[in-house]
């Protein structure tokens, strides 16, 4: 179903979207610029997530980013896509030391960036913090399944629910969240019998990061897509490759600079036409001059 670009998209519509069957597409976007152009595609949701710590800074986890610098990109992102959902992350650290640090926090990141969502890394413990938000009107998707800012606990990213005990918890989980207030579940790395257990579970809208097709709408990393990182997950498709036309165009341009090609005469500026005169000093030599006058006493 196409999504009129001229009208922001909305919780309202993920939720009709799930009443009717309509699946959402949703991106990772952290700059002004791709959000624009996300817009201008026709993407209806953007997620800012923590994952800016990978693929911007650089870090091997999401666990360094800071709320500040999230608070900054999403703003970013609000500005290039007015138009869209936009959801954005808290950080590890931002949330987890108390209800009171969470609802302060989400209240920043809400009230600095503009986004109409935040996406929170769930567990038992923040039941009563999504309570709270949502009594706020605040709109909270809670991430279940694999969750990245576990790596502590968990030692690497792997699926989530292979058993029946895990697949279970989550199920719960996720359902027990719901009731707690939560707007919508993001659902990552999990089999598809585990996420159509998890749409069964709930009535509001779940979003699968390589979760299978019983999602209402899917997400992955943009970068991952367009062949911007050095692996792709197996759940991401291939969307493009900007990576080599990317490293053709910089060749390109060392090519230009050691060949004598650049700057050229159409990439210089022109003095007025009213300044010059045959008989001027070049500019060079009058400055030249006024060097080497004494100065007076």
């Amino acid at each position: 179903m196409p999504y009129d670009p001229s009208r922001k998209f909305t919780m309202d519509d993920l939720r009709a979207a799930r009443e009717s069957g309509a699946k959402v597409p949703m991106l990772t976007c952290y700059d002004y610029t791709t959000a624009r152009l996300m817009q201008e595609a026709g993407v209806p949701s953007l997620l800012v997530g923590d994952s800016a710590a990978n693929v911007i800074l650089g870090h091997s986890t999401t666990l360094p980013i800071p709320l500040e610098f999230l608070i900054e990109l999403t703003a970013a992102v609000r500005r290039g896509a007015p138009k869209c959902l936009l959801i954005s992350d808290m950080p590890f650290g931002s949330y987890q030391a108390s209800v009171a640090q969470g609802v302060k926090n989400v209240v920043r990141m809400v009230q600095l960036s503009g986004c109409d969502c935040v996406k929170i890394e769930a567990a038992g413990s923040h039941l009563r913090l999504i309570r709270r938000l949502s009594d706020a009107g605040i709109a909270v998707m809670a991430h279940v399944g694999l969750r990245p800012q576990s790596i502590g606990l968990l030692g690497k990213y792997k699926l989530q629910g292979r058993t029946a005990a895990e697949a279970e918890n989550i199920v719960e989980s996720a359902s027990r969240l719901a009731r707690s207030g939560a707007a919508a579940i993001l659902l990552e790395a999990v089999p598809p019998e585990v996420s159509a257990a998890v749409v069964d579970s709930v009535s509001i809208p779940v979003i699968g990061c390589g979760a299978g097709p019983a999602c209402h709408g899917y997400v992955f990393l943009a970068h991952d897509a367009l062949g911007l990182t050095p692996r792709k997950p197996k759940f991401v498709p291939v969307l493009g490759d900007l990576a080599t036309p990317m490293r053709d165009a910089f060749r390109g341009y060392v090519r230009m600079v050691q060949d004598g090609k650049y700057p050229a005469a159409e990439h210089n500026y022109e003095r007025s036409p009213g300044e010059k005169s045959s008989g001027e000093k070049p500019i060079v030599e009058k400055f030249a001059e006024q060097e080497l006058k004494p100065a007076v006493k």
